[in-house]
């Protein structure tokens, strides 16, 4: 496979990840937004482990998903600057940790910290009344359950979807390359 076509599949990888984390989120409306927050699309954060285009992807969806957020601003920048910094630290965690399981379980607890001090700082910022420790508190459990309980399986099906061969699923990183 050649440069150019690698290349295009990996900004179409980002642009349907970006798509499905919007989707995945706005039906949720102000539950998408608040201390106890219903957002599956967290757990497409585990895509950065296997797709590198992914960390983009997942910023992308972040940020327009917060358009409509009532924390404003606040929420669309940092909230996407928290997603962004949480999937870099996700994929080179990944480059690091040979065991693919503990890899997975340790690679998604940057998006989970990360989420957890910033999305309360994001409701002080944005006026709210906010116990800040409390909040960091129900947001770890939140940000466990939607990172972990949506991204592990994620992870574990599109790795035996890859490993099967499956027809449109590849793993192409970033050198074209075959990612095992």
């Amino acid at each position: 496979m050649n440069r150019r076509k690698i290349n295009i599949l990996m900004i179409c990888r980002a642009g349907i990840i970006a798509a499905l984390y919007v989707v995945l989120t706005l039906p949720f409306g102000g539950m998408a937004y608040g201390p106890i927050q219903i957002r599956p699309s967290e757990g497409l954060a585990a895509l950065t482990l296997i797709y590198p285009e992914s960390i983009l992807g997942v910023y992308i969806g972040c940020m327009l998903s917060n358009i409509i957020s009532a924390y404003g601003i606040y929420d669309v920048l940092l909230g996407g600057l928290a997603t962004l910094i949480s999937g870099i630290v996700a994929y080179l965690l990944s480059r690091v940790i040979k065991n693919k399981v503990a890899a997975v379980i340790l690679c998604i607890l940057p998006v989970v910290i990360i989420n957890s001090f910033v999305v309360p700082a994001v409701w002080l910022l944005a006026g709210g009344e906010v116990v800040y420790l409390t909040e960091v508190a129900i947001m770890l459990l939140n940000e466990s359950i939607w990172a972990y309980g949506v991204g592990v399986p994620l992870y574990f099906i599109m790795k035996r979807l890859i490993a099967s061969g499956a027809k449109g699923v590849t793993a192409y990183g970033l050198s074209g390359k075959i990612m095992k």
